[in-house]
């Protein structure tokens, strides 16, 4: 199978960079911090979205701001730490790219994407993050965005993602979808192709975009 497209945009976390560790650490800190039981933790849908929609999930609207702003300042103070790193694949595969042709497009916000994209040594051209919109996936405003900066139709991007959140949201922008099974079994995933991580796929950059395809 190749796909042929003229942008590629990666969701981050799970799909570039492997953060559980530090994500597992920061957020069981910050639930204990706001008196959130582990039952009412288990009841909200975490990965691939905003910390605004989760901390509104749990926490009444009056704390959510600082609350936000507590879960930024852990996690970013935490890289440093470890429990960031690259998924197999994910060097080689940008590697191939140039630059204008891909962008992140994450839920975390820029100071915090930017923090563990630079702890992994990757220096995205564009980055979409949290703070430039108002509607979060699985709605397609991050991709629709990250397409139109990028100066591509959305019918001709393919979105690389881990997360349902996320894949969902690259099927409502009307782009073509890659699942990563990092963080969910294939099964979980709907995507036009499903493969275990970067490293399955090569990218051929030719003069009308560039050429994704399995590796045999």
């Amino acid at each position: 199978m190749t796909i042929h497209a003229q942008a590629l945009l990666f969701d981050n976390d799970g799909t570039l960079v492997s953060s559980l560790a530090s994500v597992n650490r920061c957020w069981t800190r910050w639930a204990v911090e706001y008196g959130i039981t582990a039952e009412e933790f288990g009841r909200v849908e975490l990965h691939g979205r905003p910390a605004a929609e989760i901390a509104a999930d749990l926490l009444p609207a009056r704390v959510v701001p600082e609350a936000v702003a507590r879960i930024e300042d852990l996690e970013v103070e935490d890289v440093p730490n470890g429990g960031v790193e690259l998924l197999p694949g994910t060097e080689d595969f940008l590697a191939a790219l140039p630059a204008e042709r891909w962008a992140v497009v994450t839920s975390a916000t820029r100071r915090l994407a930017e923090a563990r994209l630079e702890a992994v040594g990757i220096l995205p051209k564009t980055l979409v993050a949290a703070d430039d919109i108002t509607r979060g996936k699985p709605d397609p405003e991050p991709y629709l965005l990250a397409a139109r900066t990028l100066g591509v139709d959305p019918a001709h991007c393919v979105v690389f993602e881990d997360a349902p959140a996320g894949l969902q949201a690259g099927r409502a922008a009307g782009m073509t979808t890659v699942a990563l099974a990092t963080t969910h079994r294939a099964h979980e995933l709907t995507a036009d192709l499903v493969v275990e991580d970067l490293s399955a796929l090569s990218a051929l950059v030719t003069d009308g975009g560039v050429e994704i395809s399995v590796r045999p």
